[in-house]
């Protein structure tokens, strides 16, 4: 079985633009943290911002890879004017959970069909989930040790 070319040249490019976002996004909340905490989420937040444009860069190499033609588009840019530390987090939250399942798309399209892809699937998936489980325990109120849901996000300052 071949892979779908067309197909798979689409959700690279959702990625590609979901991760140029991603750039945007975290470089955008890492200029409005503040209070003691600043300095070791700041540097957090732009961590992310650089990972993005490498998950990027490469989604568009594999575009190029497969003879497509990388996107210049950038994915949805919300902007909701709420600037806590938990809005922030549950925004970055949301964001990688849309990452993760474009990769997870992106694995059922090459799944036995491709070797290259369907490894660079599978690492992808395994970051972004490493980094939703850090973002949700990021969320958690210290101490807790279940896993953070949605219901929880009212308990948060500024929502």
């Amino acid at each position: 079985m071949e892979v779908d070319k067309k197909a798979v040249i689409g959700v690279l490019n959702n990625i590609l633009e979901l991760e140029l976002a991603g750039v945007v996004r975290y470089t955008h909340y890492s200029l409005l943290i503040f209070g003691f905490n600043r300095i070791p989420i700041v540097s957090w937040l732009r961590a992310q911002a650089d990972e993005s444009l490498i998950h990027a860069q490469r989604a568009g190499e594999l575009v190029t890879h497969l003879g497509g033609h990388p996107s210049l588009a950038i994915g949805p840019l919300l902007e909701t004017h709420k600037h806590n530390i938990g809005d922030i987090l549950l925004e970055s939250l949301e964001h990688e959970r849309s990452a993760l399942a474009q990769y997870k798309h992106l694995l059922e399209l090459t799944k036995d069909r491709s070797v290259m892809l369907e490894e660079y699937a599978r690492e992808l998936i395994y970051q972004e989930e490493l980094h939703a489980g850090e973002v949700d325990k990021m969320l958690r109120k210290p101490g807790e040790i279940a896993v953070f849901s949605e219901a929880q996000s009212a308990a948060i300052p500024g929502n």
